[in-house]
């Protein structure tokens, strides 16, 4: 009886402060790795008819930290929920979690890069196919799965359709006939190690958003030896070059904050790309600068250990 009393305390103390949370939230494990069980949060809403778009989301932590559940991600799956999807957010390896950068090389640091990159986007993958198989039961329409990410997240959906787009081996994991309907990356990146930035076929439309002076994910181009990292501002250059759909938000002397930013600031932007760019398939190229007045300039110019340090001097 108390507890039920405190439940509708509570209740009631929420509706009154304007918050009312619209989902559903069940967690499911999807993949066993490393002696690591994986998990997913699926979030939805029962009052859904029909067939739901999902959006997968992957959190950031350069690879080293970060988890699905933070507690400043829920209000941007509430928003989308409210507003008509299933979200999915996901567990993956950090490949970088408890590394001594200190006695690293750059080629060590670089191998053990490649690896981590790739076991995300394989877990990534994973889940993927998880929630294809749970499709049916779950009510999502498997044509309609867009994948979006924060900072490592971002690098992960990326490069996840960068994979698939180019037949590499990640993208064995998938369906033959699987393509993700969209990506939303914030301050991502993708990596290549042949030095160029190309994609085999037309990728699924991708909404990005970076800030130029990004210390922790290169906004241009990071190339070293063989290798690129290649950020928002050279892979919209890369798709409107080749007329491929995207939206790019671009900020000046921000810096790493615009890997969280737009979940607060820009979820109607995102709602909108998805009902143009993917829903309506309308075929745009939008790049939108946005410059605060009187914000000063700060350094662009990194190296790589500079990124390095960026991510893991805390």
């Amino acid at each position: 009886m108390k507890k039920l009393f405190l439940f509708t305390l509570l209740s009631i103390l929420l509706v009154q402060s304007g918050y009312s949370q619209s989902f559903i939230k069940e967690t499911y494990p999807f993949a066993q790795k490393d002696g690591q069980t994986l998990y997913m949060d699926r979030y939805y809403s029962r009052q859904m008819e029909g067939k739901t778009p999902c959006i997968l989301f992957v959190f950031g932590g350069a690879f080293a930290r970060g988890a699905r559940d933070v507690e400043k991600y829920i209000p941007y799956f509430d928003y989308f929920v409210e507003n008509g999807f299933s979200v999915v957010s996901i567990d993956y390896r950090l490949g970088l979690k408890d590394v001594d950068f200190q006695n690293m090389n750059e080629e060590q640091f670089i191998a053990r890069f490649v690896k981590t990159i790739d076991m995300a986007v394989e877990d990534l993958f994973d889940a993927t196919n998880y929630i294809l198989q749970n499709a049916d039961n779950w009510d999502i329409d498997k044509n309609m799965i867009i994948i979006n990410g924060s900072s490592a997240g971002a690098v992960t959906v990326l490069q996840g359709e960068y994979a698939v787009r180019n037949s590499t081996w990640s993208s064995s994991k998938l369906p033959s006939d699987f393509n993700y309907a969209g990506v939303i990356a914030f301050a991502g990146a993708i990596f290549t190690m042949d030095g160029k930035l190309n994609w085999q076929i037309q990728p699924s439309p991708i909404m990005m958003f970076h800030g130029d002076a990004d210390v922790q994910v290169p906004y241009g181009s990071l190339e070293f030896a063989n290798f690129g990292f290649y950020g928002a501002e050279t892979i919209s250059e890369n798709l409107k070059i080749n007329n491929y759909p995207y939206w790019f938000y671009s900020f000046k002397n921000y810096g790493h904050q615009i890997a969280s930013d737009p979940m607060q600031n820009n979820k109607e932007d995102v709602l909108s790309f998805i009902n143009q760019f993917i829903k309506n398939k309308d075929q745009y190229i939008i790049r939108t600068d946005l410059e605060q007045i009187g914000k000063p300039s700060v350094n662009k110019n990194f190296d790589l250990f500079d990124y390095v340090r960026g991510n893991f001097d805390r």
